[in-house]
């Protein structure tokens, strides 16, 4: 028989993820790192769903727990980003403007992460996904006066970073350069055993949304799809900072990736795959860089691609 009410949490999860994925890939940087963070947040709420009774505000209650999970991970990458209970409440001029929330949403995903975090997180439940002031102070935990500063302030700011030179992306050495691109020419040419022979023994294979895998023999059963479809292109890229296979719809554009997979790599061996092919909400806002010297189509930025 089937739990009603785990029936219930499921399905609103699953409308949710695309904004608790991009709260918190914002709140980190990285599409990756958010959507892990995402996984985490769903998989405490669904284990604390028998304990809390009736929620008379299960999306406010999601991203409270999205929230103090980003915040866990934050402190556990070490870089000393907590909310500040210390906020000045000075309040300094920044109406709302539906312009200026466009503007908000679509910048990139590295230039949240010069802020602070309550400042990051009031901006972004505000300006990119629409909650009130009230909503902002119950998943932050704030109050209601913090929370105003911290939107005020962390709005003047973006518009400064917005004046700023972009800031660059860590290069990338050349052999990880040399090692992805091997990887995606593997997909290019068909040569998927090429490809198969790169993987660590104890590989871990996230593909979003829809399963884990861990293991050469099992992840390796995963290219059998690509293998047979004849509808994508591929490039190698740098996605936020971390190597990635860009890849392209034939049938709606070889100019715009419809989705990305980020690879991690142990000296010659692919250590893990985040394949986001049913989750291709986390391309907004993040940053591509292309590496290959062919890739399917040349943009107007040269070798260069940014998705809002």
């Amino acid at each position: 028989m089937t739990d009603p009410v785990r029936e219930k949490f499921e399905q609103l999860a699953s409308e949710l993820r695309p904004k608790l994925h991009r709260y918190c890939a914002r709140m980190t940087g990285s599409a990756v790192d958010g959507e892990d963070i995402v996984q985490d947040a769903l998989i405490k709420a669904l284990t604390a769903l028998p304990n809390v009774g009736v929620l008379d505000n299960p999306e406010g209650w999601l991203f409270r727990i999205a929230h103090n999970t980003a915040l866990d991970f934050l402190r556990r990458r070490a870089r000393g980003v907590t909310i500040q209970s210390d906020e000045d409440l000075d309040m300094i001029a920044a109406t709302d403007s539906p312009s200026h929330d466009h503007e908000t949403a679509s910048m990139s995903l590295r230039t949240f992460m010069r802020l602070p975090a309550l400042q990051r997180s009031a901006v972004i439940l505000k300006d990119v996904l629409g909650h009130s002031l009230e909503e902002v102070a119950a998943i932050t935990g704030a109050s209601e006066a913090a929370a105003k500063s911290a939107l005020q302030r962390g709005r003047v700011r973006l518009r400064e970073f917005a004046r700023d030179p972009d800031v660059l992306l860590p290069m990338m050495s050349d052999g990880m350069r040399a090692r992805l691109i091997k990887y995606v020419e593997g997909f290019k040419t068909g040569d998927f055993d090429m490809v198969r022979a790169m993987l660590a023994e104890d590989v871990k294979l996230d593909l979003v949304a829809k399963f884990h895998k861990q293991g050469k023999s099992e992840v390796g059963q995963y290219y059998a799809a690509y293998a047979a479809a004849k509808q994508w292109a591929y490039s190698a890229a740098v996605v936020d900072g971390r190597p990635a296979m860009l890849v392209y719809d034939r049938e709606v554009s070889l100019g715009t990736p419809a989705y990305f997979v980020a690879l991690d790599f142990d000296g010659d061996r692919v250590i893990s795959i985040h394949d986001f092919l049913f989750a291709r909400y986390a391309m907004d806002g993040v940053d591509l860089s292309l590496l290959d010297p062919a890739p399917p189509k040349n943009t107007s930025e040269g070798n260069r691609v940014r998705t809002t």
